[in-house]
């Protein structure tokens, strides 16, 4: 066998902390990259039947990708609970409850308050975890939250009684999110990586089937490029960026990790720019700025 006799792993926890911030960078890059995609899909589907169409599509990736790799598929019986909560919490309340929040607030409204997530996993894992709130983990939110609600608007939600579902929405889909968080950082899922992430996006697109149901949709206005959409949503941001989020929470700490995802909409609002054409100014840059000064600090944290 080959040896290279010039390098020597330093450390496991070195490393292992690198592997964790790529694996989150991906993850952050994937769910961003969502957003223009999901916008243009919206112009060919009803928002449940797209939500369903890609969740499928994830699935059945999932499950092939689990196969491939000669991974148990079924659920050893002591952790369905656990496959349970967490489809509920990191997977179908999130998406269900995100939609919702678009129903009734702009898409400026609805990101300031679902992106509030980070927060609740830090405040989350101080209980739950004993992971204090440390002062540069705390400027670190501030940064991060600071650059997101730059981004998208200063403002948020107006004190509008026809605002408040949406605004609900987006708060329970943030906490329930942070919620998951902590619990699959505290409890991981002892199931194979592929095969747990089929199950939860099996488990938790079963409401987003439900409501689609309810809907509509004009299946000859969907073009090619809408279906290449729908594939690279199945792939990408609804399979392997989960695959590489439950990664990179075995290896950061909670916090630092949900604070990585405040990455995702920035990369969103440049990548749209490129894509659809939407408004890149210095707005943009100044928030890309506190963005990324906020993940550097937990990331060091």
């Amino acid at each position: 066998m080959l040896r290279i006799p010039y390098w020597r792993p330093t450390g496991r926890v070195p490393s292992e902390r690198v592997l964790g911030l790529a694996l989150l960078l991906l993850t952050a890059c994937s769910w961003g990259l969502n957003w223009p995609v999901g916008k243009f899909l919206l112009s060919e589907l009803p928002p449940f039947t797209m939500r369903a169409v890609c969740c499928a599509g994830a699935t059945g990736f999932a499950f092939l990708l689990a196969g491939a790799r000669r991974e148990a598929l079924a659920p050893p019986r002591p952790q369905w609970g656990r496959l349970l909560v967490f489809a509920t919490l990191n997977y179908g309340a999130f998406v269900v409850l995100s939609t919702f929040a678009l129903v009734w607030l702009t898409a400026s409204e609805a990101v300031i308050v679902t992106f509030t997530l980070p927060i609740w996993a830090v405040v989350l894992s101080w209980p739950m975890l004993g992971e204090q709130p440390t002062v540069q983990r705390a400027a670190a939110v501030v940064l991060g939250m600071a650059g997101v609600a730059l981004l998208v608007g200063i403002g948020g939600v107006q004190a509008d009684p026809h605002k408040l579902p949406g605004a609900a929405c987006g708060l329970g889909a943030a906490m329930l999110w942070g919620l998951g968080t902590v619990i699959a950082k505290r409890r991981p899922l002892a199931m194979p990586p592929v095969a747990g992430v089929a199950w939860q996006i099996l488990l938790g697109s079963l409401p987003l089937l439900l409501l689609a149901g309810f809907e509509r949709p004009d299946w000859g206005k969907v073009t090619a490029l809408g279906w290449l959409g729908c594939l690279y949503s199945a792939i990408v941001p609804n399979t392997l960026a989960y695959m590489a989020w439950f990664g990179a929470l075995r290896r950061l700490p909670a916090s630092t990790a949900a604070m990585g995802v405040l990455l995702a909409p920035v990369v969103g609002v440049f990548s749209s720019a490129a894509l659809l054409g939407d408004p890149l100014g210095a707005r943009q840059m100044v928030a890309l700025a506190l963005t990324v000064g906020g993940i550097a600090l937990a990331a060091r944290g």
